[in-house]
């Protein structure tokens, strides 16, 4: 796909390169010298560092090399107007502006696919997020979690990776036994009463244990009062995890999350892979035996001690589980990529599973974990810690119940995974330029409004070759196509750094470029030429909207 930062720079490459020829250096054309965009206009469209990194081997200073490659630079046939030096030897390059009606060209070709590339071309990547326990509804974390992860995996699949969104369903292991001991003692108070039946200290407290045994016990009455007790313990179980997995997947189909792989840690055990994952272990350097027990040499990857593997009762630890999963992933089904997006208290298990990885013979480098700090909930200034439905956590569905879903996506993506969130109700509810998501949404439905109005006029949008884009020379104007241009840039960055809320902070700036665009610049009532013109503008602008949107689960509308 086209992309014109990237042609740019390529030209100031080669701009560069045929200079040092010119000048007939006597030394090898460093690579990987840097062209990037200033931080200050006044710097430039473009810097590249290329004198500095001739310093050395040419023996002269910086500036001196920066003066002789420009004065034989050539930049006819280019985007370039002219160079200047700056600082200790840095060359700035200003544009001429004909990059802008190439800009709009583009955009105007490639419609829906503008800014996809194949940068990832052939790679097999996972994405694996949310991953619940089935154990009850889900939380805060998991609904961050949720948007962070389908968004970066759709960011992903842009820059051309065979991407799987992949849910681990942690259906056995110790959450369970304490989901049955739970869901038990909830069974047995039921008929006998709470003071002859104590509840486990550590069990799942919430509202929803009880709903489901009050479910459970008006399908089946006291059938299994007088049955064994770890008999009744699986039917119970059993009947809950299958409401409980069920529910995960309705809650996250309406949050607009659809899994390719749904993975239950059962399946595991099935297959023998946790014991052979095990004895895989065991043939490398990093595990020892004692006290009866089988330990990982965790120290050796900068942890504090060791991490058991398999108990002196036989019995495999959870973190031998998630070895042989993560051995699934990269032995088994051959992914290249594996990204797990996980909550910030799981900050010592990254160390922990790489090094794992490297006892298993798998770089390391090929498992990249996104760590997720917590959400504060906000309303009328104070924090929200009551949930209305299991009295003791704030679940998904609440707060798609209170503030919708569009929201929902759009503010979990505002900030970085690693950065604390603080989630405002109110401003999330709110309908006005204040709240980012209806902002951006309103400069989506602005356009399609002045689209409806021009066609009911008969005005309709030309073939690019015959549009005059020469009249958009505005600063607005300039600003809102440089915003449009970088989209490309911006979606290759949030896939190189796992990092979609780029495209929130995107698409706040390209709004507020458009609605500044509006204010000044009017598209119905100017002659012929300028309308066709600035209609484009507008029709690229809603062209990316709705593909930065679209990739953060959110809907663009076109009435509001």
């Amino acid at each position: 796909m086209k992309n014109i930062v990237e042609e740019i720079k390529n030209q100031i490459n080669v701009i560069i390169t045929e200079a040092f020829e010119k000048t007939g250096a006597s030394c090898d054309f460093p690579c990987g010298f840097v062209i990037e965009k200033p931080r200050e206009k006044a710097h430039g469209d473009f810097s590249a560092n290329i004198a500095m990194l001739l310093a050395k081997p040419l023996g002269k200073a910086p500036r001196v090399i920066a003066q002789e490659l420009l004065s034989v630079m050539d930049f006819s046939d280019s985007f370039i107007e002219k160079a200047e030096i700056a600082g200790p030897g840095f060359i700035n390059f200003f544009l001429n502006g004909r990059q802008r009606e190439k800009a709009v060209k583009i955009i105007l070709e490639e419609g829906k696919d503008y800014g996809k590339s194949d940068n990832l071309k052939g790679k097999k990547i996972m994405v694996e997020f949310v991953s619940a326990n089935p154990t009850g509804p889900m939380h805060m974390g998991n609904a961050r979690g949720g948007a962070l992860g389908d968004s970066l995996a759709a960011v992903l699949e842009y820059a051309g990776a065979d991407v799987t969104r992949e849910f681990y369903l942690n259906d056995a292991g110790a959450q369970i036994v304490k989901l049955a001991k739970s869901l038990d003692a909830r069974f047995m108070q039921h008929f006998l009463g709470e003071d002859a039946v104590e509840f486990p200290e550590d069990g799942y407290h919430g509202n929803d244990i009880k709903e489901h045994m009050e479910r459970f016990i008006a399908e089946t009455g006291d059938k299994y009062l007088n049955v064994p007790e770890e008999e009744r313990k699986k039917v119970i179980t059993d009947y809950v995890l299958e409401k409980n997995i069920a529910a995960l997947h309705t809650d996250l189909e309406a949050y607009k999350i659809h899994y390719d792989v749904w993975f239950p840690e059962s399946d595991l055990y099935k297959s023998g892979e946790v014991d052979e994952t095990i004895e895989q272990l065991k043939k490398s350097d990093y595990t020892y035996e004692k006290d009866g027990a089988l330990w990982f040499k965790s120290t050796e990857f900068g942890l504090e001690k060791d991490d058991v593997l398999v108990r002196n009762t036989g019995i495999p630890t959870y973190f031998a589980v998630d070895i042989a999963y993560h051995r699934n992933k990269f032995l088994i089904r051959g992914f290249d990529k594996v990204i797990n997006v996980w909550g910030a208290d799981h900050h010592g298990h990254v160390a922990r599973m790489k090094g794992a990885m490297q006892a298993l013979g798998i770089n390391p480098d090929r498992l990249h974990v996104v760590l997720m700090q917590l959400v504060r909930l906000m309303q009328d200034g104070e924090v929200v810690r009551i949930s209305k439905r299991t009295g003791n956590m704030i679940t998904l569905n609440d707060l798609i119940d209170e503030i919708g879903l569009e929201p929902a996506r759009f503010f979990f993506n505002l900030r970085q995974a690693e950065s604390h969130l603080e989630f405002d109700l109110d401003l999330a509810k709110s309908k006005t330029s204040e709240n980012p998501v209806f902002y951006v949404q309103y400069a989506h439905a602005r356009i399609c409004s002045v689209l409806r109005l021009l066609e009911s006029e008969g005005v309709k949008l030309k073939n690019a070759e015959d549009i005059n884009f020469s009249l958009l020379s505005a600063e607005e104007e300039k600003e809102l196509i440089d915003k449009l241009a970088a989209y490309p840039e911006e979606l290759a960055a949030a896939a190189e750094h796992y990092d979609p809320s780029r495209l929130t902070r995107y698409a706040v700036e390209l709004a507020s470029a458009f609605h500044s665009f509006y204010n000044a610049c009017h598209i119905n009532g100017v002659e012929k030429e300028l309308m066709q013109a600035r209609l484009a503008l507008a029709v690229c602008v809603k062209t990316v909207l709705y593909s930065d949107l679209s990739l953060l689960g959110v809907e663009a509308p076109e009435k509001m």
